[in-house]
């Protein structure tokens, strides 16, 4: 049997993004599995552009991800009580690709923010922005990582065990929904 593949969205785009590292330990704690990091590095969604271009490889190449990803792990920073506008512009794009990809797909979402409430209202949009794909979303446990600039180490591991314990119960509960 092969490894799961997991794909890894994180609504930051910087390189070293705690939302980035995040999904990496999220997947280490997975365990054996593939994990495919997104680039959500996509133009902004105008219908005009659309309709006069079409779905542009990047968007595709993200529907064409999301759709062969045995489960799908996103992470979101917390930007003004809400989600990243890389994440919503995202999801607007694969929105227009034929089919649905997230249909029935295990997802698992976490939020990693310099607040002391970790981007937990961003996860409720998050969450909210899912809906209309019809992906099962798990409902925990919750991973809501506060003050997240300091919350690994040099290794990119989380310091906390509390931390990584949410990570690894949210990890244990979706190799679980995966094999469901």
């Amino acid at each position: 049997m092969t490894d799961p593949v997991l794909l890894g969205l994180s609504g930051s785009l910087r390189a070293d993004a705690t939302n980035r590292r995040l999904i990496r330990e999220a997947a280490r704690l997975f365990g054996p599995c593939a994990l495919v990091e997104a680039d959500p590095r996509l133009p902004l969604y105008d219908a005009d552009d659309e309709e006069r271009a079409g779905i542009p490889p990047a968007v595709q190449r993200l529907a064409d991800q999301i759709a062969v990803a045995d489960a799908v792990v996103i992470s979101t920073p917390e930007y003004n009580k809400g989600i990243s506008g890389v994440l919503k512009n995202a999801f607007d794009w694969v929105s227009r690709t034929p089919g649905n990809p997230w249909a029935d797909k295990p997802v698992a979402v976490m939020s990693a923010a310099a607040g002391r409430a970790g981007g937990e209202q961003a996860q409720t949009m998050l969450r909210a922005c899912l809906v209309p794909f019809q992906p099962r979303v798990l409902q925990g446990p919750a991973v809501h990582l506060a003050g997240s600039r300091n919350a690994f180490d040099e290794s990119g591991r989380l310091g906390s065990d509390l931390n990584r314990a949410a990570v690894q119960a949210l990890m244990d509960k979706l190799r679980a929904e995966i094999g469901r």
